[in-house]
């Protein structure tokens, strides 16, 4: 008889894909996760989450042990697939939360498949043919931002901030070379909007340089940074002796979908780099992580609009592509696939203009005497990552190949049609204002006000008269208590899941105005989800008298 170990061993080795042909257990293998999505389907219902709501239970987790024997597969898919309870349906025409769109089928396909051979992207000797996809969709993107692909490099990472720490890093080796062998040298700042991403403070904090030495500079009405602004900042930092690791343009930021003038803050670093006679030049990242997509209307006839979208609609996605069209300039830029490009977490893409700034950073190989055997291409030489997955650039992969330029300007069209028509709805409520009017993007931020307030004038007042702050304040009161009340209703299976952003903005005079968040990238969403949206924030807001 065999030792214990070995039986159990066979036993065991059914819970594993075979390395073999086995049409048998493959059947088996496909068997079980048909289970697990029968058991997730069964949890849908018109509600935009799965099951009943819940909260997670911290206590119980944390009691949780190791047991001592193996479980059967079956019991744990069951135990698998409770942990989906009282998710939000990403997809669902009533999830407005935020930028998270629902993966498509082909992208889902694009994690499993890497997801059952587990390659890693540190060296083709590892991945194999999955590099050739990463590099596939590095030469599709940098075409479509208006990079050449012959001369353009870039690296899936592990987020939006990831690409932006990339970035970053790339133009603090620029500013202080020799940086990544013997440390940082000087005072290095980055530059970048009040709209822009927190991600700039952990960056900078994460890489030495310290959040003290982001440098802030206001966003004007429109949430684009203010040039001037932005040049009296950098021409302060460059006379004061200090370096600029980075400018980062925000393109398309996460609550008001504010694009910076990215073609004007790139001829502004020019100047400035000519005039105090820089040994470097002044590293420009566009933080395109959410824009970036609405490069495939870069080439679209607005005139002839054969997609056929409303008037509104056209001149929203025209205006946010005249400032999109600009992202060849930068020296560096992040795009992040799980947030517009429908495919799931994680699949975060940084684009160099020049391949070989990826030289600044990379190690020498004689400090891996154990990687890099064989094969020709050896990312993990240059990326932060030593382990990096396939599922960001398969996923990514599966969605182009699916979706092309015309899917996504039909699934972002519709995004900013469905936009266009609840900012519509809102301008038709007296007691309603959008609050990134200005902004064309498929989120729309407002507010709701008491009935004895001019909604024409009151924006004017909560940002600039400093004596109407206690109604400033009792305004985001109401519409905190607005938000609770439909969030409360959509986590019991009605109303609209929408969201709430504490600070859209800050006051001239310090104080943060909070608004409500609609956020559509569901291609499910219509005309009835959006103005269910209406029906249920006016419900919660009472009477307001």
């Amino acid at each position: 008889m065999d030792p214990k170990y070995q039986q159990l061993l066979t036993t065991l080795r059914t819970a594993f894909p075979q390395p073999v042909s086995d049409p048998v257990h493959d059947s088996y293998v496909v068997f079980s996760i048909l289970r697990a999505l029968d058991q997730v389907d069964a949890m849908k219902s018109q509600a935009p989450i799965l099951g009943q709501p819940q909260s997670p239970d911290y206590a119980a987790a944390m009691a949780s042990r190791l047991d001592m024997n193996s479980r059967p597969l079956e019991d744990v898919v069951r135990e698998l697939v409770r942990y989906l309870e009282g998710m939000f349906i990403w997809g669902h025409p009533r999830s407005q939360l935020n930028v998270t769109p629902v993966p498509s089928v082909a992208s889902v396909i694009g994690v499993l498949l890497p997801a059952l051979f587990n390659p890693n992207m540190c060296s083709d000797e590892s991945a194999l043919k999955f590099s050739e996809a990463e590099a596939r969709v590095v030469a599709m993107a940098a075409d479509l931002v208006g990079y050449d692909p012959a001369e353009s490099g870039g690296v899936f990472t592990f987020g939006g901030t990831g690409t932006l720490l990339y970035g970053v890093k790339i133009g603090l080796e620029k500013a202080c070379p020799g940086a990544l062998q013997s440390g940082l040298c000087g005072d290095a700042v980055v530059l970048a909007s009040t709209s822009g991403h927190y991600a700039n403070y952990t960056v900078a904090a994460w890489l030495g340089l310290g959040q003290d030495r982001v440098i802030s500079v206001p966003a004007d009405d429109a949430n684009a940074i203010d040039l001037a602004a932005l040049e009296s900042k950098a021409r302060e930092a460059l006379a004061g002796g200090r370096k600029i690791a980075a400018i980062v343009a925000t393109m398309g930021s996460t609550d008001a979908f504010g694009i910076d003038d990215l073609s004007a803050i790139c001829e502004m670093r020019d100047r400035l780099v000519d005039e105090f006679k820089l040994p470097y030049r002044i590293h420009v990242h566009a933080d395109a992580v959410i824009g970036w997509a609405w490069s495939v209307f870069n080439d679209y006839d607005y005139a002839a609009n054969e997609l056929e979208f409303r008037g509104r609609t056209v001149r929203a996605l025209a205006a946010a592509q005249h400032l999109i069209r600009h992202l060849g300039q930068a020296d560096s830029i992040g795009i992040d696939f799980h947030k517009t490009g429908y495919v799931p977490y994680v699949s975060s893409l940084v684009l160099f203009r020049r391949r070989e700034d990826l030289d600044l950073i990379t190690r020498r190989r004689d400090t891996m005497p154990y990687l890099f055997q064989s094969g020709e291409h050896h990312p993990g030489m240059f990326t932060l990552e030593t382990s990096r997955s396939a599922t960001g650039p398969m996923s990514a992969l599966a969605s182009l190949l699916l979706l092309g330029r015309e899917g996504l300007r039909v699934l972002l069209g519709h995004a900013v049609e469905m936009s266009e028509v609840l900012r519509e709805m809102i301008e038709a409520q007296p007691r309603m204002s959008v609050m990134n009017r200005d902004n064309v993007g498929p989120v729309t931020l407002f507010r709701v006000y008491p009935k004895d307030v001019d909604t024409f004038k009151v924006k004017q007042r909560e940002q600039h008269d400093k004596a109407y702050r206690e109604r400033l304040l009792a305004h985001n009161e109401l519409n905190r208590q607005i938000y609770e009340r439909v969030h409360a209703e959509a986590l019991a299976g009605s109303g609209v899941a929408i969201s709430l952003t504490d600070c859209y903005r800050r006051t001239d005079y310090g104080e943060p105005i909070n608004a409500l968040k609609s956020y559509v990238l569901s291609p499910f969403a219509d005309e009835g989800r959006m103005r269910s949206v209406l029906t249920h924030v006016l419900a919660a807001a009472g009477s307001g008298d």
